[in-house]
């Protein structure tokens, strides 16, 4: 391994970077960073190293999930300790060392990819510990709903929350009526709200995107709800992306409108193109954006799983993968993975939106609160939640946390061939839409 010293912060890499200037004896203690290789637009920007084969260009795919895919890292000396997958071909001569590999145990490696541009800055980024600002762009029915929920259960994690929405008259009712929801004799226990303008809306932490545009009415033929109303709302994206490029934004930009995974990829593509539309990597790094739909999906799982014995398995052993909505897959389990139990997991997850629309009601209470108001809160709890995060170029539900090193996917032991066959689908599909 080969310990370098950059903007006074010291990084490692596996490779010699002479770029990086003279070498340093290696750290033993305190936040390390790792340089690994990486596409600049498609590859992730940073995250939390919790498997010595994530210092490869894997890191960045679908196998970060998975440690069994994942290339082993010999300590000791080449291909010494372990054998990788038979699929992978023979071990790479390749080792880390015992002060890198304390360092992911510990919780203390940070992966920055240094084929980004700007990559230096997450060096010196030191994430603020207390209460956050969160701003809500659109408080329509979705809107006004995860803003209760932040108002009542946020109050540990939240400082205040600021509304915005085309109409007056509609930030005006809710600042009144939010302001009004308060414990007796305990008067600061919930965040204040209050009205913010449009030019205002990234002077915050956290910004919460949900605003809509065309969600067809119930009762209409419209089959796929959610990417009706993609172009509509890709046009609002876009400019709010643009907005956060030039306030240089450092928060969390949260997507919570439908369909969410491909708007949450919208919003990170747009605010890295300069003025004539070119790439320049100066706006939104690529863990900067989450979007947040696969907390109902998981949720209408777990609903599904607790009245039938045949599909209980989920609520101990389960998992939920992929977008919200086509492409989505539910595991009953991933020790004891039954393909047909969770095929028919996934049916009864994906059209429940559509039976709530049968009783002739939005679906729209579940996603703003299991998405959106619980699934952020857990974010800036810093605690495991469902999220779409960037992986193999595309923002992938899948679970995740925010940890001192950065962005944390979880990674399982191994993840039956079925089911990460039924990821990659859904990986491809979310590659087609954008």
């Amino acid at each position: 391994m080969f310990y370098y010293k950059v903007n006074g912060v010291p990084l490692v890499s596996l490779t010699p970077e002479e770029a990086l200037g003279p070498e340093i004896p290696p750290v033993e203690t305190g936040p390390l960073f790792a340089a690994v290789p990486g596409d600049p637009v498609l590859g992730r920007g940073s995250f939390r190293v919790n498997h010595p084969g994530q210092l490869l260009g894997e890191g960045h795919g679908l196998e970060t999930l998975d440690a069994s895919r994942l290339w082993p890292l010999d300590i000791d000396g080449p291909c010494g300790v372990g054998t990788p997958p038979v699929e992978n071909g023979p071990c790479i001569p390749l080792m880390i060392d015992a002060y890198t590999a304390y360092a992911i145990r510990e919780g203390r490696l940070t992966a920055v990819n240094t084929n980004r541009s700007g990559w230096e800055s997450i060096l010196t980024t030191v994430p603020d510990a207390g209460k956050k600002r969160v701003h809500i762009l659109a408080i329509g029915d979705v809107g006004s709903t995860l803003l209760t929920g932040l108002k009542l259960l946020g109050g540990d994690v939240i400082d205040s929350i600021g509304i915005c929405d085309l109409s007056e008259q509609i930030t005006a009712r809710w600042e009144f009526e939010m302001g009004q929801v308060s414990l007796p004799w305990e008067y600061g226990a919930f965040p204040e709200v209050e009205v913010v303008q449009p030019e205002e809306l990234f002077d915050c932490d956290v910004f919460v995107f949900v605003a809509s545009k065309g969600i067809p009415p119930v009762g209409s033929q419209v089959k796929d709800v959610r990417m009706a109303q993609f172009e509509a709302n890709a046009g609002i994206v876009k400019h709010y992306a643009r907005m956060a490029r030039e306030k240089r934004f450092q928060g969390l930009w949260c997507a919570v409108s439908d369909p969410v995974d491909p708007l949450a990829k919208t919003a990170y593509l747009e605010s890295n193109r300069d003025e004539a539309g070119n790439w320049d990597g100066q706006g939104l790094r690529p863990e900067q954006v989450q979007g947040f739909g696969l907390g109902v999906m998981n949720a209408r799982a777990a609903y599904f799983a607790k009245r039938d014995e045949n599909l209980a398995s989920f609520l101990t052993e389960g998992r939920s993968f992929g977008p919200h909505g086509t492409g989505l897959w539910i595991a009953n389990s991933i020790e004891h993975y039954d393909e047909e139990i969770s095929k028919e997991l996934t049916h009864l997850t994906v059209t429940a939106n559509l039976k709530m629309r049968e009783m002739g009601f939005k679906p729209y209470v579940a996603p703003a609160l299991s998405s959106g108001a619980l699934s952020i809160l857990l974010t800036l709890r810093g605690e495991w939640h469902c999220g779409s995060v960037f992986l193999d170029g595309v923002y992938m539900g899948v679970k995740n946390r925010f940890t001192a090193a950065g962005l944390e996917t979880e990674l399982l032991p191994k993840i039956p061939d079925l089911l990460f066959g039924h990821i990659r689908e859904a990986a491809e599909h979310l590659k087609g839409i954008l």
